[in-house]
């Protein structure tokens, strides 16, 4: 019988909206990690420890069983007590944690001895209130004043940061405790005795203030009385209007069904503009805050799930439009924000995030997004809504976008805070030249020219939908000129591949990398260069078994282990599945897509990460954590929908109300039903089998007014010459 294995990162982390924790196995925070309670960008806990008369309590085991609550099973090791020897595992504690604003916290100690036990269950906890900055590189600068203080009469430890007008706060209150608890040598005490078989209790409240003072609802809840809240409502609501999926493959439907969980865990409850209008957030933990192109990208991702989803993240990208020049922010006029932070570097004006303008692609798939969104949802007066800030990016395109007025999109910082790499892959070493050298600014990557591409075409049907036909043929012609500049400069004859980019010199920078299959999602390259593209990247050096790589193995530059430079990336592979299925390779895509999906089998939870490691499958393996990665993270859980999206083929056309499907099912995915899909508003239910090797489909049901289902393949944009 096959052994089954989970691969899963050495935490706990728990998370509601801004709010998040991470632990230990043991429930624990150690200082000297990058554990710890986390709001407002600030690590409010940085150390908690649990003690049984001194000594480290011993873990049996623990897991989060929701996004938002942990279950930690500990006993006792071996002790001496006042009142004699206390085998080891004669008592047990058990802590259950869930968010909700603060965090409430179920502490609960049962004897299991056969005499009385009495000892002393105790609890360290202590707060550096570093800005999530320093966490993440373990530079550590001591600013403001911090002060804590025991009040006795409502069992509150409370500590509080002040620098000027910036304050952060966590009070950890003690209530429905079964004995009193006291505060001495940095730690709170409770005296527990214990007859055989009984239970004693307590209740702890983590009340935050992350720049809002959250309180934590004081109330009794236990394992059979869950505790329910605004927020999880929010979730429940979520879940129920999103597209749901069945199918005889159980990998696809868990991981399916868990990403939309996830999609919804990472909601940011601060950032909604409305009940139903809200964006999440990157990642936990290291990204829980606004990021122009991650909440862009995923958008894209949950068109089949809930396409009025792209609302939120339009609207508050929007009210972020930069209107001037700002070098310290990297601002420009049009340009659309990368990142916003509220941590006390932010407030003192350390970090330029306040928000930073950093980035070389959110600007243009903003009016890629907007595009989509009208596609699926037919929503005119949306389109009308933000088609100002579309025109915007457009402008800031061919005015800034463009540095030196050669056709192409580039970037550079000028920032002394800047960052090296703009575009998706923006760690300070992912772009390299083929001997594994660092490529300097200014740069001109391959895929955003696919986007901005792309960006032309979808706003010239958007133009010509308003009438506004001078406006369409002139971004057409200019869509035109880029394809041809594109073909030109990028293709390297030699490799058989595009390039990664334009270096400083308008040089190609010929080195083979991921980045070239996000220009077939964009309907760019020439068929029969996208065919050799794509042989290309399932060769044995970037095709992993697990996806395809950042980097194939053959670069000298190549570390599965990094983090742009080798490894696997789940949004990656997804973009590219697609592209390859616009182009017609529709087995090819369902490659891509199985590697992913099997890879989701073997992670915790069938919770895809951020990006797992670029090792090369094998018999006997499984994918690889990458430390450090991001779980759950927004366009990781989105790729799963972009996959199943490609495979049935599924475009929306609400203004014409029509569905395009043009399924491709692969043999190890027979079937597949999607139930709720919104185009317009009309929800629809579908049906896909496989018989032999033909694909078929038909609508089960139609809620709304009727929407034409239309089997038709994508394709690459049309010449425009």
């Amino acid at each position: 019988m096959p052994v089954e294995i989970k691969v899963g990162p050495p935490v706990l982390t728990i998370s509601q909206g801004t709010i998040f924790m991470v632990t230990d196995q043991r429930g624990e925070i150690d200082f000297a990690s990058e554990q710890g309670v986390f709001g407002g960008d600030t690590r409010l806990v940085s150390d908690y420890k649990l003690y049984v008369n001194g000594i480290p309590w011993t873990l049996l085991t623990s897991a989060s069983v929701e996004y938002d609550a942990a279950r930690i099973e500990l006993t006792n090791p071996a002790l001496m007590t006042d009142i004699g020897e206390l085998p080891a595992q004669q008592v047990g504690l058990t802590i259950r944690r869930h968010i909700a604003q603060g965090i409430h916290e179920d502490l609960d100690v049962v004897s299991y001895a056969a005499s009385p036990v009495h000892v002393q269950l105790e609890i360290a906890l202590r707060s550096d209130f570093a800005d999530i900055f320093e966490v993440r590189q373990h530079q550590f600068v001591r600013r403001g004043n911090t002060h804590t203080a025991w009040y006795q009469e409502r069992n509150e430890l409370s500590t509080t940061y002040i620098n000027r007008a910036f304050h952060r706060g966590v009070a950890f209150q003690l209530v429905n405790s079964d004995s009193r608890p006291q505060f001495a040598n940095g730690r709170v005490v409770f005296d527990i005795a214990l007859r055989p078989g009984e239970l004693w209790h307590s209740c702890a409240y983590y009340h935050l203030d992350d720049g809002r003072e959250l309180r934590a609802t004081v109330t009794h809840h236990t394992a059979d009385k869950p505790l329910h809240d605004e927020l999880g409502s929010l979730q429940a609501e979520w879940m129920a209007v999103a597209t749901r999926l069945s199918s005889a493959n159980e990998d696809v439907y868990r991981t399916f069904t868990q990403s939309v969980a996830d999609m919804g865990a990472l909601r940011m409850h601060e950032q909604d503009l409305a009940r139903n209008v809200w964006l999440p957030a990157a990642g936990v933990p290291w990204y829980v805050a606004l990021f122009g192109r991650d909440s862009l990208i995923a958008s894209l991702q949950n068109m089949i799930v809930s396409a009025p989803f792209a609302r939120g993240a339009l609207q508050r990208l929007a009210d972020y439009q930069a209107t001037d020049h700002d070098d310290w922010r990297d601002a420009e006029p049009g340009k659309i924000a990368h990142e916003l932070r509220v941590g006390e570097l932010a407030y003192l004006h350390k970090v330029p995030h306040t928000p930073y303008y950093g980035t070389a692609d959110a600007t243009i798939l903003y009016p890629i997004v907007l595009h989509e969104t009208w596609l699926w949802t037919g929503d005119e007066a949306l389109l009308r809504k933000h088609l100002d800030t579309a025109q915007k990016c457009l402008a800031w395109m061919d005015d800034h976008g463009d540095l030196d007025a050669d056709g192409f999109q580039e970037y550079r910082t000028r920032s002394t805070q800047g960052y090296e790499n703009m575009g998706w892959k923006d760690s300070f070493d992912a772009v390299v030249y083929p001997d594994g050298s660092q490529v300097p600014q200014p740069k001109g990557l391959v895929e955003l020219q696919g986007y901005a591409f792309d960006a032309k075409m979808r706003m010239a049907e958007v133009f010509e939908a308003l009438g506004e036909l001078e406006h369409a043929t002139e971004l057409r012609s200019a869509a035109a000129r880029l394809r041809q500049q594109f073909e030109d400069a990028f293709w390297c004859e030699d490799l058989g591949f595009y390039a990664f980019g334009l270096d400083p010199h308008k040089q190609a920078i010929k080195t083979l990398a991921s980045n070239v299959g996000h220009c077939l999602w964009s309907g760019l390259p020439d068929r029969d260069r996208a065919a050799k593209v794509m042989r290309r990247f399932l060769g044995p050096d970037f095709w992993s078994g697990w996806g395809i790589r950042t980097l194939p193995s053959s670069h000298p530059a190549y570390n599965p282990y990094s983090y742009h430079r080798g490894s696997v990336w789940p949004h990656d592979n997804a973009l590219i599945a697609f592209g390859f299925k616009r182009y017609g390779f529709a087995a090819e895509c369902a490659r891509i897509a199985r590697d992913v999906f099997e890879a989701a089998s073997y992670f915790e939870g069938y919770r895809l990460p951020e990006l797992y490691a670029g090792l090369p499958r094998e018999p006997g393996s499984f994918p690889a954590q990458y430390l450090g990665a991001n779980i759950p993270q927004a366009w990781a859980a989105g790729s799963v929908f972009q996959l199943v999206q490609a495979i049935l083929g599924l475009r929306g056309d609400a203004p014409h109300k029509r569905l395009f499907v043009h399924p491709t099912l692969p043999h190890w995915l027979p079937d597949v039903r999607i139930h709720g899909l919104e185009v317009g508003r009309t929800r629809l239910t579908l049906k896909f089998w496989r018989e032999a090797d033909t694909s078929r489909w038909e609508v089960l049901e139609q809620d709304g007014p009727s929407v034409a289902v239309v089997e038709e393949p994508w394709s690459p944009w049309p010449s425009t010459t």
